[in-house]
Order: C-alpha cells, then structure tokens, then sequence
C-alpha cells in the first residue's frame, strides 16, 4: 500500500500517480450520495463472441458538447455538465495541470459489478492520454498487467476519496481491470476524467 499521497508508481513503459487521500471524507461523502442519486444510470449492451451482454456494471458520460466518445463499440453522446461535475473538474484540472472535456461515471453497485481488462487507447484520446480517476465508495482492488501478458504486475487497493493519475505511454503499453470481489458489498462510484479529440464520427 502506497503511503505517500504524491506517491509515483514505479513501472516500466508508465506513468501512475496515486493520492489516496486527495478527497477530504465529509466533501467525498457528499458526493457520492449526491452522484448517486442524481445521475440518470445507463446499462448498455454490448455484443461479446456473439451474444449480447449487458455491461455488468451502471454508466453515465457528460461532457462538452463535441466531446462525443465510442468505447466497447457504442458511441456516446455527452450529456451537459452538471455543477457538481464543473466543479470537480475545475479542481482535478487544477491538481493535474491539465484539460478535460468529459468524464465517464461508473457505478459498481456491489462487488459482483466489474470492469475487465483493457486500455483507454481509443484514438479519440490522443497519443499519450491524460486519465484522472476518482474514486468514492467502497474499496476496489485495481490491477495492472502488461499489454500482451496474463501476469498481474500491480494492484492498489483504490479507496473512498482517492484519485489516481495515468499519463504517457501508460495506455499504450499497459491493461487495467476492476475484478469481481465478494468483499465489497457496498457501491463503488469511479468518475474518470479524460480530454477527448475531435472525432471523425458522423
């Protein structure tokens, strides 16, 4: 477990920055309960192998009206930013020195919710992707594994408040997941920052 909150994750090929503690707890409560209630869920369907599939876990996109992003084969259209969502963007973007015009909400309603393995590569992201993940809720084991590779080469454990901040050759090189776990019976909210190119989709 990473002690320091500025604390670098030393891999080869990546650029990782966790802060467990970037979200003091009362602010973080707050929105997750607000998060939660207000946000109109979505569970796309995606097909896998043939069959059709219902994403095991709930999602939201807002953003710029341009910020249009096609992730697992479905495009989605932003909805507009919300105050909350201005405002912590307008934070992150202060903490990160950088620009986003979407953010991708999922919410892990229990530890049977998941995310498999996979790299933010869209072409929409750029060459080298800025990511900042929020996390609030229950804590989620996220694991890292070189691209190509079946070994786990990294986890943190991301907790209640904690922000993570991938940049670089990160997503060229390396995969990340959100496994199942029977060890999280509560919900987990993942707010996923990210600037996003004009697209050529119609």
């Amino acid at each position: 477990m990473i002690t320091d909150p500025h604390a670098s994750i030393d891999l080869i090929d990546a650029e990782l920055r966790y802060l467990p503690h970037w979200l003091e707890r009362t602010t973080a409560d707050v929105w997750l309960r607000r998060l939660i209630d207000e946000t109109p869920w979505e569970q796309p369907q995606v097909r896998l192998y043939g069959r059709t599939l219902a994403v095991p876990r709930l999602v939201a996109w807002y953003g710029d009206a341009a910020a249009r992003y096609r992730y697992s084969g479905l495009l989605h259209e932003p909805r507009p930013w919300t105050p909350l969502l201005e405002e912590i963007r307008r934070r992150l973007q202060v903490e990160v020195d950088g620009r986003f015009n979407g953010v991708l909400l999922n919410l892990y309603r229990d530890g049977q919710d998941a995310m498999g393995w996979h790299s933010d590569d869209e072409p929409e992201l750029g060459r080298e992707p800025l990511l900042a993940s929020l996390s609030l809720g229950a804590v989620r084991r996220f694991d890292l594994r070189r691209k190509g590779g079946s070994r786990i080469e990294h986890s943190l454990e991301l907790g209640h408040g904690s922000l993570l901040v991938m940049s670089g050759a990160t997503q060229h090189h390396w995969q990340h997941q959100i496994p199942r776990t029977r060890r999280a019976p509560m919900p987990r909210l993942n707010l996923t920052f990210r600037l996003i190119h004009p697209s050529p989709y119609p």
